[in-house]
Order: C-alpha cells, then sequence, then structure tokens
C-alpha cells in the first residue's frame, strides 16, 4: 500500500504498513540502570566505611584491653599505731637570771679601773675605785677621837669605882666614845661606797667608763651577767594553758646552734592571763654550763606533756594534701584471671590530725597494718597497677630543712 502525504509534491514514497499485532517501541532505560547502579555503589561505599570504624574501634578497645600500662614502682610504708610525744610548741626568748648594769651609789672622780672588759668576775671583787682621800682623813680624825674618848672612859671609870668621880662623868665619855665609833662607821661605809664592787659571780660586758671621769650616782659602769642558769620566757594560749603544770620538762632551741637542744623546767607560770591577746606568761629555768646562751636569744621551745592514747599514724610524705581534702593512696591486692596476685592502688581520703616528728596521725580513713604508697603519689591515680621497690626508702626528716 502506497501512502501519499499531504502537500507533498515530489514523488511519493512508499512506507510500509505497521502490522496489526506489533507493539509501539518504547524509550531505552540506559540511565535509569546507571542511577540504581551507582546507588548500590554508594551504599557499599558508606556501609564498608561504618564497618571499619567499628571495626578498628573494636581492635582498639581490644588492644587497650590487653595491653596494659608497667606497673608504677612506689615505696611502700604500713600504716602504725603507736604513743607519739604529747609536746606543746612555743616561742620565747631567753633572759639571765642574775643582770645588771653595775653602778655606784655616790658621786665621785674614777681614780683607778680594776677590771677588764669580758673577764670572769666572783662576787664581791672590786671594779672602780673612786677618790676617797676626804673620807679616809675623816675616818682617821674619827678613829682618833675613839681613842681618846675609850681613855676618857676608862679613867672615869676607874674614879667612879673608887667613888671620888661622879656617874655623870662616866656617862658623857661613854656618849663621846661611841659618838666617835658612828663617825668611824658612817665614813667606813663611804669609804666602800667609794670602792665598787661586783654583787655576784658572772661575765662582765663591754667597759663605759674611763679614769678621770666623773661619775654620778646612778651611771653604768659595766654590764655583768651570771650566765651559768638562764630563764626561758615564752607565752601560751589560754586554751592550751589548762595542760601546763609547774615542773614540766622543757626543751629549748636556737637559731645559733641549730639541731642541739637545752632541757629546762617550768618554774613559774603567770596566774593572770592578758586581757589584750589572752595567753599567759610562762617562764621555765634552763641551765646553761657552757656559758653559749645569752639572754635575749629567739627560743623555740617545746612543753614535754604527758603521753596521750596510741594514734594511727603514718609518714607526712604519705598524705596528699589538697583543697578537695587529704587522702591517701592505700595498696591492694587483686588477684588475675591467671590466679596471680596483682597490687592497686586507690585513692582514699582521710582526716589528718598533729604532724609529730616527721609522721601525720590518721584520725579516720586507714587502720593499723595498711599498706600506702609513701612515695611517688605524683604517678599514681587510683585504680592504677603499683610495683613495691625493693630499695629501702630514703629517711624523712622530723623537721623541714633550714636552706
Amino acid at each position: 500500500m502506497t501512502v501519499r502525504r499531504e502537500g507533498d509534491t515530489g514523488d511519493m514514497t512508499e512506507v510500509p504498513p505497521r502490522e496489526l499485532n506489533e507493539k509501539p517501541r518504547t524509550r531505552p532505560v540506559r540511565m535509569t540502570r546507571w542511577f540504581i547502579i551507582g546507588g548500590i555503589l554508594l551504599s557499599l561505599l558508606v556501609g564498608g566505611l561504618v564497618g571499619f570504624n567499628a571495626f578498628r574501634a573494636h581492635m582498639i578497645a581490644q588492644f587497650f584491653a590487653n595491653n596494659k600500662p608497667p606497673p608504677v614502682t612506689i615505696s611502700a610504708v604500713e600504716v602504725k599505731s603507736e604513743v607519739l610525744p604529747n609536746l606543746q610548741r612555743a616561742v620565747g626568748s631567753l633572759a639571765a637570771v642574775h643582770q645588771v648594769n653595775v653602778s655606784s651609789d655616790v658621786n665621785g672622780r674614777i681614780t683607778e679601773i680594776l677590771f677588764t672588759a669580758g673577764s670572769r668576775v666572783v662576787k664581791g671583787a672590786p671594779l672602780v675605785q673612786l677618790f676617797d682621800k676626804p673620807e679616809q682623813g675623816d675616818l682617821a680624825s674619827f678613829k682618833a677621837q675613839a681613842t681618846v674618848s675609850r681613855l676618857a672612859l676608862e679613867r672615869a671609870k676607874q674614879l667612879a669605882a673608887r667613888q671620888v668621880g661622879p656617874q655623870v662623868t662616866v656617862d658623857q665619855a661613854q656618849a663621846a666614845f661611841d659618838q666617835a665609833n658612828a663617825g668611824i662607821a658612817k665614813t667606813e661605809a663611804i669609804i666602800s661606797q667609794k670602792l665598787v664592787r661586783a654583787p655576784f659571780d658572772g661575765v662582765l660586758g663591754v667597759r663605759q667608763v674611763e679614769v678621770g671621769q666623773f661619775l654620778n650616782a646612778g651611771t653604768p659602769i659595766v654590764s655583768l651577767t651570771d650566765l651559768s642558769t638562764l630563764f626561758a620566757n615564752f607565752t601560751v594560749t589560754e586554751k592550751d594553758s589548762a595542760r601546763l603544770a609547774v615542773g614540766q620538762t622543757v626543751r629549748v632551741s636556737v637559731d645559733a646552734y641549730p639541731g642541739r637542744e637545752f632541757d629546762g623546767k617550768i618554774t613559774t607560770i603567770e596566774p593572770q592571763i592578758a586581757t589584750e591577746t589572752r595567753n599567759i606568761r610562762v617562764q621555765a629555768t634552763i641551765a646553761n654550763p657552757d656559758n653559749i646562751l645569752k639572754p635575749g636569744m629567739f627560743a623555740d621551745v617545746i612543753v614535754v606533756l604527758p603521753d596521750k592514747p596510741p594514734a594511727v599514724t603514718v609518714p607526712e610524705t604519705a598524705v596528699d594534701y589538697t583543697l578537695y581534702g587529704d587522702s591517701v593512696y592505700l595498696i591492694k591486692e587483686k588477684k588475675e584471671d591467671d590466679g596471680k596476685t596483682s597490687l592497686t592502688v586507690e585513692r582514699t581520703f582521710v582526716r589528718t590530725g598533729d604532724r609529730i616528728n616527721g609522721r601525720a596521725i590518721i584520725e579516720k580513713g586507714v587502720k593499723p597494718g595498711d599498706r600506702v604508697a609513701a612515695v611517688g603519689q605524683l604517678k599514681l591515680q587510683s585504680g592504677a597497677a603499683v610495683e613495691i621497690s625493693k630499695d629501702q626508702m630514703p629517711q624523712i626528716p622530723a623537721e623541714p630543712p633550714l636552706n
């Protein structure tokens, strides 16, 4: 069958006729297929990344679970129950039992200095001589008068005994004799004042006068100090005063002799408490046989009080002091799956008390027999594995070093 299209002017072209049962042709699905393939590939890629990340996290966790860090080496000590010294600390100063600035009782010009500065003298040793010539003259005059009065008194008594002389003559002669003796005693006293002597045994200080100097009464000549015994004067609070008693032992230390202590006894406790400071003054007496302690030295005083009941203690280095509280690392034994025993530490908060001689009192938190880490806490955390060092722990000083 030949079909001629309308409007065609040229030759007619034959178009084969479409069969009746033939279906119309559809468009190719190539674009849809590519979208499906791309989606599948993208899903596989995302799934692979997710699976790889999960596998990696699992392997990392398994690695850290099986690869534990090596134990930390520490020094361990055992918690003890012991009786610690019961001490009361205070600060004070030293003072001499006998100390004076030697001076003259009367005025006079110095004619002789009889001592050497810094020397040791005994009681009654002459120190300074003042000019006493007038008094020596008066003494000779009074002695002469006493001699004449004594002779007159003897004659008057003889005449009165023979009843040829009146009793009034005897009385007048006795009065004259007594007056002369009184003049002698007074003049000798003035002469003795002109010679200044040491009032007690001690060590002289720096000389403060010169020969030829006119000395007024009361002017210091030289200091004299008895160093054989000293006072340690200190104060304690009203709260602590109830624990003190006369006769308790004290230990005094001074900066001039570090590491050395001087023992003494409490001899005086002030009966009144100062209203300004609420402190009470205490005085202890200390022997100073070597004369090395000096009055005026600053003194650290320790009063030895009666012992307290036993207390739980650890070295001070075992306690970790922080703003959040005091704690120690308690060592615990842990049994592994293979039957072996390992050591771990656990941070345990404690309540601390006084610190004495390098040890801290633990009032709550641990008990005697427990083991705690004494050195190396900075490397620890709760649950960490530890290993106890076989080396001896360094000696902990009772007092912090001065330098």
